[in-house]
Order: structure tokens, then C-alpha cells, then sequence
């Protein structure tokens, strides 16, 4: 089956570089940074499913069914709301200002303390976040293909690294934005022909397992259980949708990877019809995500298969490599593949952009386009070695109580930049030059907080769980923390 696996990878990867030579030719920065703002907005839609959906998600989802039902779909709902918002209050304030990267708002709105701020809590949350996710689609490769090889899990990591780096180094943005089309479609076919090979593994009545569903969760738990009405537990429903809402608006509105590419649509129109029509189909494709894993379990319950103490997101691959046959394996490996693939190649781009915009501002140290290049790509070579060296260290160090700890760390980074953000987008105070070096400590010291609150929350509110809703606190914290150290009178901002 390995044989089988690796020449249909093979395909996929060539398929990857023929995209690549068509999207890189004449390739300049521009190219490589905002695509030329020629990106048609309906591949930009179609191509974020798969940016939205990481290789964790694609596993986790359907496992978390397992012990939390069908609750997830709360999130989904928060989205909606969170996706309209970027649309209609972000979206336009990026396209006014005519940004390359949307921390430049920060440095127009606040000062250079927090426009630096801001990109390095974006740079800090998506190389920890990105390259955990793609290790975990390496770490699960590895134990159901590689092995079986004697492949050492570090060199298909450097392997997969180098894959990325080069059909991402030239076209950057354009490239990604065509790559992530291709990935997006690779993923939803794994996800609609595993239904299906369930369906007719079960008999192929929907009916039937949609029944067996109500007793194949947790403890004998409806599956199909989607509003949690305890409002001590982390999965209330309204905690979920508020929590959804403001999660899609801090890490897709206010991260660069994300919005990077809506700004690389032709018009501001074109940005909002794309984020009307991808959220319309990610809330689809979350819906079948979660269909998938009711049905996973269903076909357990069936077939005998105990994942009472299997971690949720082996269920998944469990059965798709020991139930499903070859198909199923190799279906699950492409969409697993697709989905680690889309989540980190924007990643590289995006990194890329913060640090030469953002960090080492390079529109205004090198005027030469020559000199432009040639920093951006060194910046790009440096990103995926440091991608690959966050991989190589969890991988070698591998628990889930480091992979839960490094997710929780970059999570916590979207708090402060939520907070910019409101205070810079609905007051009209301002930061005095001698007090902006306390932006950076607050961005440091209010998430510090939020983790020790979310840690007590138990013993000090009553049993009350934090949620996705901590992000709102500290969000809210940091904006307070804000208003407090500014002025009511409005003064003209000097970088």
C-alpha cells in the first residue's frame, strides 16, 4: 500500500509545480506580496477552504464528536457572524489604507510600538501554530506510511519543508492562491468519498446511521446533540457562538496569512463577495465534517471497534487505514496531505511579508527592486528553516501536553491584537510617544493574566470553565489596558 500511496503523492506534488510555473512567470514582489491584486475572488474563496481547515482540523473535528457531540457547530454559527464583520468593518479599513500587510493599520492608528507589537504576536502565533500543524499531519503519516519504510520521521519533515519552500519561493501569493484551489478540492473529495465508503460499508441507508448515532458517543451520548445548555461547561452554546464569532474575527480578520489573500482580490467588492461565498461553503464543509465523525462512530459501534481510550484524533485514521481498505488509506492520506499543505504554504508567504513589511519595513530601506527580492527571498529561506526546526524539536519531544501548551501560547497572542484593534478602530484617543513603550508589556502581561484566571477559573467562579470566550476577555483587558495609558485629545501620529 506504501508503493500505492507514494506514487499517487508523486502526482499530487508534480501537479503542485506545474501550478507553480504557470503562476510564477514574470514573477516580481508585487507578485509575491499581494498577488498584483489580480486575484480572481471565487478561486480566493474556494482556495480558503483549505487554508481554514488545517490538517488538525480535518482530524480533530470528527473526533471531538466522540465527547462533544455535534456542540461544535456553535462555533460554526459564530463564524457567520465573525466572517461578516471582517467583511464590512475590516475589509473596507484595509482597502482604504491600501495595506500590504494589515498591521500597518497599527503603525498608522496607534504608533510604531504597536504596529512592531502586533506583527510579531501574528509571527510568534503562526510559526508555533502552522508548523505544530503540520507536524501533526507528518507525526500521523509517519506512524500509518512511513514507518513501514524506515523513514526517519526528521527527514520527511525536511522533505515536506522543501516541497513547500520551492513551489512557494517564487510566485509566493499568486502561487498559493491557485495551490490552495487545487488542495481545497483534493480535501473535500476526501471528505465526500469517505461518507460515501461508510454509507456503503453500512449498508448504505443514511437513515440507519443517522439512528445509530443517537447512542455511538461518549458514554452511549447522542451524537447529534448540538446545543449544550450548561452554562458552567466550555461548550455552552452561547459561549460557543460568542467565542466562534470573535475567534474569526482575531485569527482570520487580524491575521496576515488569512487576509493576505483577500487583499489580493481586484477590488474591495471582489474582497467581500469572496468572504460572503467562502463562508457560505465552510459552513457546509463544517457540517460534513461533522456528519463524518457521527458516522465514524456509528460505523465503530457497528463494526466493534473500541475508541473508548483512543485518542479522538486517531479515530479518524484508525479507520480509514484498518477499515476502509486501500481507498480509504489512500483518500485519507490526500486529504490529510491537502489540508496540512493549504494551512503552511500561506504561512511561509505570509511570515515572509510581516517581517520584510512589519519588521525590516524594506519599501523604504531598499529602494532597488533587485535588493527587494533578494532580502525577501533570504527572509522566505529563513522562515521555512525555522518552520522545519519547530518541527523537528516536537517531533523529538513529542506529548500532547507540549503540543496542547504551544497551541495555547500562540492562541493567546490574537488577545492583544484583538485589543489594538477595537481601541484603534471605535475611539479616537491617542498613545503619547512617552508611554507607547507600554503597548509591548501589556501585550505580554494580559495574556499572562488570562492564563491564570483560565487556570483558577474552577475554584474561583463557581466551577465556571473558560472557553473560546477567554479570547474575549483578553481582548477586552488589553483594549481597557489601552484607554487607560492614552489621551482624549486626538494628536498627530509620527512613526
Amino acid at each position: 500500500m506504501q508503493v500505492f500511496i507514494f506514487s499517487f503523492f508523486l502526482f499530487y506534488v508534480v501537479l503542485l509545480f506545474v501550478i507553480m510555473g504557470f503562476t510564477s512567470r514574470k514573477a516580481d514582489n508585487k507578485t509575491y506580496f499581494t498577488g498584483n491584486r489580480k486575484s480572481p475572488w471565487f478561486v480566493v474563496a474556494y482556495g480558503m477552504i483549505g487554508s481554514s481547515l488545517s490538517g488538525v482540523t480535518f482530524m480533530s473535528v470528527p473526533g471531538d464528536v466522540y465527547s462533544t457531540q455535534f456542540t461544535y457547530f456553535g462555533v460554526v454559527l459564530g463564524y457567520i457572524l465573525g466572517y461578516l464583520a471582517i467583511g464590512y468593518l475590516l475589509l473596507p479599513l484595509y482597502y482604504k489604507l491600501n495595506v500590504t500587510s494589515v498591521y500597518e493599520y497599527l503603525g498608522e492608528r496607534i504608533g510604531g510600538e504597536a504596529h512592531k507589537t502586533g506583527s510579531v504576536l501574528f509571527f510568534i502565533s503562526r510559526l508555533l501554530g502552522s508548523a505544530l500543524r503540520m507536524y501533526l499531519v507528518i507525526f500521523v503519516l509517519q506512524i500509518f506510511v512511513f514507518d513501514g519504510w524506515h523513514i526517519p520521521i526528521w527527514l520527511t519533515s525536511i522533505v515536506m519543508i522543501c516541497i513547500i519552500l520551492l513551489y512557494t519561493f517564487r510566485g509566493g501569493l499568486k502561487t498559493v492562491v491557485w495551490t490552495d484551489m487545487l488542495q481545497t478540492t483534493f480535501l473535500l473529495t476526501a471528505l465526500v468519498i469517505t461518507i460515501v465508503m461508510i454509507l456503503k460499508n453500512m449498508g448504505g441507508s443514511f437513515s440507519d446511521v443517522w439512528q445509530a448515532m443517537s447512542t455511538a458517543g461518549k458514554d452511549g451520548a447522542d451524537c447529534r446533540t448540538v446545543f449544550n445548555t450548561d452554562w458552567r461547561n466550555n461548550s455552552y452554546f452561547l459561549k460557543q457562538i460568542v467565542g466562534g464569532m470573535f475567534i474569526t474575527i482575531a485569527m482570520t480578520g487580524l491575521d496576515q496569512d488569512m487576509m493576505q489573500k483577500n487583499l489580493s482580490c481586484k477590488s474591495l467588492k471582489d474582497a467581500q463577495r469572496n468572504m460572503l461565498s467562502f463562508t457560505s461553503i465552510l459552513v457546509v464543509v463544517n457540517m460534513l465534517f461533522l456528519l463524518l465523525g457521527g458516522m465514524l462512530l456509528a460505523f465503530a459501534q457497528k463494526n466493534g471497534i473500541d475508541v473508548t481510550n483512543m485518542a479522538t484524533d486517531r479515530i479518524y485514521p484508525e479507520i480509514a487505514f484498518n477499515y476502509l481498505g486501500k481507498a480509504g488509506a489512500l483518500v485519507f492520506v490526500f486529504g490529510l496531505i491537502s489540508a496540512g499543505f493549504s494551512s503552511a504554504d500561506g504561512t511561509f508567504t505570509a511570515l515572509t511579508t510581516t517581517v520584510c513589511y512589519d519588521i525590516l519595513r524594506i519599501e523604504k530601506r531598499y529602494p532597488s527592486e533587485e535588493k527587494l527580492i533578494k532580502v525577501r527571498r533570504i527572509v522566505h529561506l529563513m522562515i521555512s528553516m525555522l518552520f522545519l526546526a519547530v518541527i523537528i524539536i516536537a517531533s523529538s519531544h513529542h506529548n500532547d501536553a507540549l503540543i496542547r501548551i504551544i497551541f495555547m501560547v500562540a492562541s493567546y497572542t490574537y488577545g492583544p491584537l484583538l485589543g489594538m484593534f477595537i481601541f484603534g478602530m471605535f475611539t479616537k484617543r491617542d498613545i503619547q510617544k512617552n508611554r507607547r513603550w507600554l503597548v509591548p508589556v501589556i501585550a505580554v502581561l494580559i495574556p499572562t493574566l488570562c492564563y491564570v484566571l483560565s487556570s483558577h477559573s474552577q475554584q474561583w467562579l463557581c466551577g465556571y470553565k473558560f472557553g473560546y470566550e477567554l479570547l474575549i476577555v483578553n481582548g477586552l483587558l488589553v483594549f481597557a489596558s489601552l484607554m487607560a495609558i492614552s489621551n482624549p485629545q486626538k494628536e498627530e501620529v509620527k512613526n
